[in-house]
C-alpha cells in the first residue's frame, strides 16, 4: 500500500511542479515511462527527497521523448 501512496503522491506533485492537473501528469508519466520507473525503482526512490524523485522523473521522461 505504501508504494501506491508514494506513486500517487509523485503524480500529484509532478503535476503541481509543472502546472498541470493530476490527470495530465498521470498521462504524461505513463506515456514517457515515468510510472514504470517509479514502480521498478520504488525501493531507492522512496528514500530520496521528493525534489530528487521529481527531478529523476523529469530526466526519465525526457530520455523517453517527453518535452515538459
Amino acid at each position: 500500500m505504501d508504494k501506491i501512496r508514494f506513486i500517487n503522491m509523485c503524480i500529484v506533485e509532478f503535476g503541481e511542479k509543472l502546472g498541470i492537473s493530476a490527470y495530465w501528469s498521470y498521462q504524461y508519466l505513463k506515456k514517457y515511462k515515468g510510472l514504470d520507473f517509479l514502480d521498478k525503482c520504488y525501493e531507492a526512490e522512496h528514500l530520496l527527497s521528493l525534489d530528487d524523485t521529481l527531478s529523476d522523473l523529469q530526466t526519465i521522461c525526457k530520455r523517453n521523448g517527453g518535452t515538459l
